[in-house]
Formats: C-alpha cells, sequence, structure tokens
C-alpha cells in the first residue's frame, strides 16, 4: 500500500516537473520565434509600407505646423484644438492608417511566409504551432504598437505645442493634457491587440486576404450608421469608448451609450485571445501547399 502511494506521488511529482518543463520550453521557443519575427517587421523589406503609414500624421502636422509658423497665422482657439485632434486621431490615425498598417503587418505573419514558400521551415523545426502563432503576433503587436504608439504621442505634441507651444505647456504640464496623451496611446496599444489578432486569423483562412480586410474596413467605418446592437461587434466601438475627449458624432449616426471601460478593456482582450486560440487550432490542421502561390 504504501510502495503504491509512493509511486504515485512519484508519478504527480514527475508530471509536474514535465509540466512546468513544457511551459518553460514553450516560453523560451515563443520569444525566439518573436525576436526572429521582429527583425522581419522592422527590417525587412515589407516594413518600408508600415514606417510610411506610421510617419504619414506627423510628416502632415509637422508641415502644417512650420506654415502656420512661418505665416503667423491661427491655426484654431485653443479651446477647439482638444475636439480637432480627436477627430485627426480618430478618422486618420485609428481608422485609416492603424488598421491597414495592423492589416499589412499581421497578415503577412502567415501569408508572407506562404508567398515566400519559407513556412516549411517553421514547420520542420521542432515547435508547437500554437508557440509559432503567438511569438509571430507578439512580433507584430510590439512593432505596431511601438511604431503607432510613437505616432500617436508624436502627432498629439506636433498638434498642440506646434500650433499653441504656450497655452500647450500649461495644458501637457499642469493640466489633463499628459493624461489625454497617455489613453490615445493605450487605445492605440489596444487597437493593434484587437486588430492584429482579426487580420492574424483573416491571413491564416484566406488566400486573397485583401477582400476580406476591404470589408472588415467598410464595417469599421460604418460603425456610427449601426444600430447600438451591431456597434458592439466590431472593435472600433470599444475603441470609441475610451478616447477622452469623443469626436462629433455627425447628423446621421445612430447615436449610442458608450462601453465602460472596465468593460472595453477585458472585452478586446478576451476577444483577442479567443481568436488566438481559433488560430492555433487552424494551423495544427494546415497543410502547406505552394501551388497557385
Amino acid at each position: 500500500m504504501s510502495s503504491t502511494v509512493e509511486t504515485g506521488e512519484k508519478r504527480a511529482a514527475g508530471g509536474g516537473e514535465a509540466a512546468q518543463l513544457n511551459w518553460s520550453l514553450w516560453t523560451r521557443q515563443t520569444l525566439a520565434v518573436m525576436r526572429l519575427e521582429l527583425g522581419k517587421n522592422f527590417l525587412g523589406r515589407r516594413a518600408l509600407l508600415l514606417y510610411m503609414l506610421a510617419g504619414l500624421p506627423l510628416a502632415v502636422l509637422g508641415a502644417a505646423a512650420a506654415l502656420v509658423q512661418e505665416s503667423d497665422g491661427a491655426f484654431k482657439s485653443f479651446a477647439e484644438l482638444g475636439v480637432t485632434y480627436s477627430i485627426i486621431y480618430g478618422a486618420l490615425i485609428l481608422r485609416t492608417l492603424l488598421f491597414f498598417g495592423c492589416a499589412w503587418v499581421f497578415m503577412n505573419l502567415f501569408r508572407g511566409e506562404v508567398v515566400d514558400r519559407s513556412l516549411h521551415y517553421y514547420f520542420l523545426a521542432p515547435v508547437r504551432r500554437e508557440v509559432l502563432v503567438v511569438g509571430k503576433y507578439l512580433s507584430g503587436l510590439l512593432a505596431t504598437a511601438t511604431l503607432f504608439g510613437i505616432t500617436t504621442l508624436g502627432s498629439f505634441a506636433l498638434a498642440y505645442f506646434g500650433f499653441f507651444p504656450a497655452e500647450s505647456v500649461e495644458y501637457v504640464f499642469d493640466g489633463p493634457g499628459l493624461g489625454q496623451a497617455l489613453t490615445y496611446a493605450g487605445i492605440t496599444v489596444l487597437a493593434c491587440v484587437g486588430y492584429g489578432a482579426v487580420f492574424l486569423i483573416v491571413g491564416l483562412y484566406f488566400r486573397n486576404p485583401v477582400i476580406p480586410a476591404l470589408l472588415i474596413y467598410g464595417w469599421e467605418w460604418l460603425n456610427f450608421l449601426l444600430p447600438p446592437l451591431l456597434k458592439k461587434l466590431s472593435v472600433i466601438h470599444y475603441l470609441n469608448s475610451l478616447v477622452p475627449i469623443p469626436p462629433p458624432a455627425g447628423p446621421f449616426a445612430v447615436l449610442a451609450e458608450p462601453t465602460p471601460a472596465w468593460i472595453s478593456v477585458p472585452s478586446l482582450l478576451v476577444f483577442t485571445a479567443l481568436t488566438l486560440l481559433l488560430a492555433g487550432l487552424h494551423i495544427r490542421r494546415q497543410e502547406i501547399s505552394y501551388a497557385g502561390e
């Protein structure tokens, strides 16, 4: 009896050590895949478009600020600048440039490997495919969140200090400006989290992901016209609910109560986790076929 108990205890201990070892191995492999993919996302030939998208708002606002300073003209009253930046951030950065930047990066995490005929190298490596999904996703998330986070904070600084430098110093350092800038940056990171998961799964499931991406883009852009229940079936609804200064809804918008932050943030994270789980289940059954690529 005692020997049976001792044997059971040893097996349980051995199982616990094996599980711990597996998690340690999977973590190291995930980080290794992430580091390898970061080089592609930041320095690869496909990275140029990402830099162009992330740098466009900075170039536009920088040029506009320089022109205003040279002409010594007024852009708008400082009181309206918060709403103006909210419109720029929502329409130009969040709904357009960040959207397509995430689409470009995350759809190519696997789709680009198929086009380049290099995915089989990963599949031949002794790495669980779920680990491969997580490592690639984290690399895309770090790349997009870093670049578009710089875009968000840089555009905020240019919008305020470029047009109203004196008023902006007090507003940012002695008022709510710094908190608003960090909130916008946090929304940017959450957008990369949510859109990254969406486009990762699109790149896995569709041979030609451009059409699904455009359909998603139309759904996100027309979100303001949807009834309240359908608004919640989008990423942009939860992001807009977090914006510190909501932009004007417009005459044709269907009004709906914003979702509180304590619901919006966990909802996006749970959605992302479920999407990555679905991606992991799909890639376990995926077979490599370069025919027709």
